[in-house]
């Protein structure tokens, strides 16, 4: 039974805690490992999570929710700010990432090949807000749902943004539509 874990967890009781830990460690973990880009940064932020749970049970209302949504809610804001920490850290507001990685150079184009200085070419075309997603999945290797937090933008626009900045980049190469024949 998890009636009143939170309010022993404020009072306290190191007991509720790994009570609340074996309830809703599987699921905060589910939840970490969509956010994150491995398992072991996933435990990491589970760590932190359970952390907040701790130090935030006091402020669990059960008129404004159950302890499961309580728990999620906070492993979701935590997961967020852990996203925009790493943003901060990833340069992305200009193509200036695609010279980082010697697309622009002509010593790098002979390695990367011809077509990957031209895709980076048309990639630094693109409207600002669409470039940076596709900087953030393509050169970042972030998914959609991590480009979702790092941004802020709806789910729907990322995958546009994506999908339509890969149409545009294949058709300015030259490159048939998967679905086209040739």
């Amino acid at each position: 039974m998890t009636d009143g874990l939170m309010q022993r967890i404020a009072m306290g009781d190191s007991r509720a805690v790994e009570q609340v830990i074996d309830q809703y460690g599987a699921l905060v973990f589910t939840i970490a490992r969509r956010f994150t880009r491995n398992p072991a940064d996933a435990e990491d932020a589970v760590q932190e999570i359970f952390t907040d749970v701790w130090r935030s049970a006091h402020r669990f209302d059960p008129a404004a929710g159950t302890e499961k949504v309580f728990v999620t809610t906070i492993a979701r804001r935590r997961l967020i700010d852990r996203l925009r920490r790493l943003s901060n850290r990833v340069q992305t507001e200009s193509s200036d990432g695609l010279d980082e990685h010697g697309f622009h150079t002509t010593d790098r184009a002979a390695e990367v090949g011809v077509d990957a200085a031209r895709a980076a070419e048309v990639l630094a075309t693109l409207r600002p807000e669409q470039r940076r997603v596709m900087e953030l999945g393509l050169l970042h290797g972030l998914s959609h749902g991590d480009i979702v937090a790092v941004t802020g933008m709806p789910l729907g626009t990322v995958k546009t943004f994506m999908r339509r900045g890969l149409i545009e980049v294949r058709r300015r190469l030259g490159v048939p539509d998967a679905g086209s024949e040739s």
